[in-house]
């Protein structure tokens, strides 16, 4: 292994692939040696930026001596044998969201990576973000009391995005459930304690030419005696951004004057169009207009990314993290305690990445951890499809951030 850098291979060269890029490849930690995708275009476009090994396979890719960890960014679907693969060439893995499809997949995801002794790594999530991490110091120093409620929202365009035919199949993970409600489900778990105990919810999937959940609102309760609300809509009318001083998720400002232009790409498209137009905008693709690593310049105006109002009720105020720091509101004072972006977004997950591969220091989003937060998501279609309350039996308690990042500083 490297003694200076990471030497990371990606498996799957898509969308998810796009938004990690300027992490990858602005973050010095790291290099990128080599890719893998089944599209010639996507390999093509690999080689010519990174100069790196391209392989049409992702077993073949992790077989490769030269890569110290894999980044999984292949479709939902795969992540279980694509950490297999990882894991069957002692490679360690940073697998993105959703974990995987099933319970059963999670788990042998988090076996095949003990037996091979690797750090198995989830994310991104915005459980990574600094004002979320920034609020939970902010519980755990005591001065607020319990964590009592949550109130999550978040409103978007999710589900007018160009699709591939399974993103708008839920039982081949697509739909919101699968892509979004993860990261809902580890922010309230995150500040909440992480011991969910059981979940009541109801799902919408509104239009018939987009079959799967755009919507859904769930109450989940806690072993502490929390409790947390979350809301989600990707059906492109409302912007939640409205309530988070214009910033989007990305930490950029929104363009309001975008208003409607997914649903305007997609009107009148057939899928078949709508399947060519994704494949265009992708990496590798005719019109990719993403980040260019050969001239990585990030922009310049950036927030810390969000995912919607978040609102944490403690016993002695409530807390609001924001893209800009961490709202205060308690019982004699209101505050903002505001947190400085760093250099590279998304750096808190390479800062895992670093520690478990480099120093041995299990990571707070592992396996364990994504298999709580996609439990949570799994109860969630159960219990809207059955009509009653889902017990839960995988979850774990938040790991204490003060704790970890002392081990961390070493």
């Amino acid at each position: 292994m490297s003694d200076k850098k990471i030497r990371l291979g990606i498996a799957g060269l898509g969308r998810a692939f796009s938004l990690m890029m300027p992490t990858l490849v602005c973050d010095e930690r790291l290099v990128i040696v080599a890719g893998a995708d089944p599209r010639e275009e996507a390999r093509a476009r690999f080689q010519a930026d990174f100069a790196g090994r391209a392989y049409a396979e992702v077993a073949a890719m992790c077989a490769d001596p030269h890569i110290d960890a894999v980044y999984i960014s292949t479709p939902h679907q795969y992540h279980s044998e694509n950490v297999a693969a990882a894991a069957a060439h002692k490679k360690h893995i940073l697998c993105e969201k959703p974990m995987a499809l099933t319970v059963d997949e999670c788990l042998a995801m988090i076996d095949v990576a003990q037996r091979a002794g690797v750090h198995l790594i989830v994310g991104h999530s915005h459980s990574f973000d600094g004002p979320i991490r920034q609020a939970r110091r902010l519980v755990e120093s005591g001065e607020f009391g319990d964590v009592r409620m949550l109130h999550a929202l978040d409103y978007t365009d999710f589900l007018y995005r160009p699709r591939r035919p399974e993103e708008l199949d839920t039982s081949k993970g697509g739909g919101i459930i699968y892509n979004q409600t993860p990261h809902q489900v580890d922010n309230v778990r995150f500040m909440a304690g992480g011991m969910a105990k059981a979940v009541r919810a109801m799902t919408g999937a509104w239009d018939r030419e987009r079959g799967t959940e755009g919507a859904y609102s769930a109450l989940l309760t806690f072993e502490n005696g929390a409790f947390a609300n979350m809301t989600y809509s990707g059906y492109a009318h409302f912007d939640s951004a409205e309530f988070v001083d214009w910033i989007a998720e990305s930490g950029q400002p929104v363009r309001q004057e975008n208003y409607g232009a997914m649903r305007r790409g997609l009107a009148g498209k057939s899928r078949d169009a709508e399947l060519a137009l994704k494949g265009q905008q992708n990496y590798g693709g005719d019109t990719y207009t993403g980040f260019d690593p050969k001239n990585p310049k990030l922009p310049p105006e950036r927030y810390h990314q969000n995912f919607g109002p978040l609102i944490v009720s403690c016993d002695r105020g409530d807390l609001r993290p924001t893209s800009k720091g961490v709202a205060v509101y308690a019982d004699f004072e209101r505050r903002f305690e505001p947190l400085p972006t760093r250099p590279i977004p998304r750096m808190e997950v390479v800062d895992e990445l670093w520690d478990a591969v480099m120093h041995d220091i299990a990571p707070m989003h592992d396996g364990r951890w994504g298999l709580a937060t996609m439990e949570v998501c799994f109860a969630i279609l159960q219990s809207a499809r059955e009509g009653r309350e889902v017990t839960l039996h995988h979850q774990i308690p938040t790991p204490c951030v003060s704790d970890y990042e002392k081990r961390a500083r070493g």
